[in-house]
């Protein structure tokens, strides 16, 4: 009789093919699947009678934020609740290396609620320490284009010199070589958003030589979209490189009609031949910091020199006058804040935290950043449910939550977060799969799974 560790038997089983279920039996040996089929004569160490439930892969987060939650707290509990068992991390800034000295200082200055030391250097050491740590997920992660011009430029706001982009190329293939799955860029925020066209083709050629992917957050998810997916498909097409758009989304009310022209922008780009893909969450709200909302030309020089240019009256006004939002005062949701005296804001609305404080929304929010010495992270309600629904029913559309893989304990009670963190994949599943109908559990699973494996090259 054959024995192996785990033996699931009389399961539902999707293979993440996107082909009908089966009826059948599945056997693990050690951490490694070793037999699918009929196995009335094998033997498990541990069994369990899975009759009526559904057996699947274990599912990839396309756009994890478990960085820093995986330094403290390994368990990854609203991630493998849901079924993941792969962090895909690096959006941007928050690629964890590599890091020279005065990276270090700014991001330990930076800390919020969650606290550790930095003992790695590059990407590569910072994945071996989260393996020598002990994490209960897989992991893996992107480069970021903006942690390498940080490393070489700064926080300035220019081109790199022939010199300069040598360097940041070299640091591109450097990560490659340690494991990085590709680059990522976050061109909404700065220093991402200095990056021109070229600079990024001149990086994204260094990991299609590598065989990664370049994943983007594209440069405008609201009216100025259709332009800002030119600019990524003449990346893609330029570089040569399988190409991702990052929670593909029409942000703000007015843009809203234009998700069938992004559709159509990107379908027509497949039919050419290019290797496009797109992933999402499942929501209708966004989050990032709100300083996000102030102009690109505010922030050069870092997070120091923004809250410098905040406290200058004139300079104030000119940031006031160029702010930004997708979404209107009283659909931005305060979640997060670092100073203990201005937690009890966290759970209101920037509009109402100004009807408090007598002030205007745009002052009530540079205000904050000045007072909390931070980005200050808030709830965006600025898409379309209909699109929500639509892009789902997309088969080149993957799942990343965008969020950090918490746990309901500790160092995360101490701000909120956006529900992507603990329900993205399940809302998917339960709400649009079983409830809706909007794609078959197959499909989903499928990409949930073999899809987004196929796009990191993960075998």
């Amino acid at each position: 009789m054959t024995r192996y560790d785990v033996l699931i038997r009389n399961g539902t089983i999707y293979d993440g093919s996107g082909a009908a279920p089966f009826e059948g039996d599945l056997a693990i040996g050690g951490d490694t699947l070793a037999a699918v089929g009929p196995l009335s004569g094998a033997q498990g160490a541990l069994e369990i009678d899975a009759r009526g439930l559904a057996v699947a892969p274990g599912f990839i987060n396309m756009l994890s934020h478990a960085q820093l939650a995986l330094l403290v707290d390994g368990r990854s509990h609203s991630d493998i609740r849901q079924g993941v068992t792969l962090e895909v991390m690096g959006e941007g800034q928050s690629a964890m290396g590599p890091l020279n000295e005065a990276m270090k200082r700014e991001r330990l200055e930076q800390q919020g609620d969650v606290h550790y030391e930095i003992t790695w250097t590059t990407l590569g050491e910072y994945l071996d320490q989260l393996d020598a740590r002990g994490v209960s997920c897989n992991v893996a992660s992107f480069v970021g284009a903006s942690v390498v011009r940080i490393n070489v430029l700064g926080y300035v706001n220019r081109p790199p010199t022939p010199a300069e982009l040598q360097q940041m190329r070299a640091l591109v293939q450097q990560a490659m070589a340690e494991g990085a799955v590709g680059m990522s860029s976050a061109l909404i925020y700065s220093p991402d958003t200095y990056a021109g066209t070229e600079e990024l083709i001149a990086l994204a050629e260094v990991v299609s030589a590598s065989g990664g992917l370049y994943i983007s957050h594209i440069r405008n998810e609201s009216t100025a979209i259709l332009d800002a997916l030119d600019e990524f498909i003449t990346i893609a097409r330029r570089a040569n490189v399988r190409s991702e758009v990052y929670h593909l989304k029409v942000s703000g009310e007015p843009a809203w009609p234009l998700l069938p022209d992004v559709i159509a922008k990107v379908e027509g780009a497949q039919r050419s031949g290019l290797p496009l893909s797109a992933d999402m969450y499942t929501y209708t709200a966004s989050s990032t910091g709100i300083d996000a909302s102030l102009p690109s030309w505010a922030h050069e020089g870092g997070h120091r020199a923004l809250v410098a240019r905040l406290r200058d009256p004139d300079t104030r006004a000119r940031v006031k006058a160029d702010i930004n939002m997708t979404a209107q005062p009283d659909k931005v949701l305060i979640v997060s804040l670092r100073d203990e005296a201005l937690k009890s804001m966290i759970g209101k609305t920037l509009a109402e935290v100004a009807r408090i404080r007598g002030r205007s929304a745009e002052d009530t929010l540079m205000d904050l950043i000045v007072a909390d010495d931070s980005g200050v992270g808030c709830v965006f309600f600025s898409m379309s449910e209909e699109n929500v629904r639509r892009e789902i029913a997309l088969p080149w559309v993957s799942f990343g939550s965008d969020g950090s893989s918490r746990s309901n304990e500790g160092v995360f009670l101490k701000s909120s977060t956006h529900p992507r963190a603990y329900g993205n994949f399940a809302r998917l599943l339960g709400r649009y799969v079983r409830d809706e109908r909007i794609i078959p559990l197959q499909e989903a699973i499928r990409r949930l799974t073999l899809f987004p494996a196929t796009n990191l090259r993960i075998e």
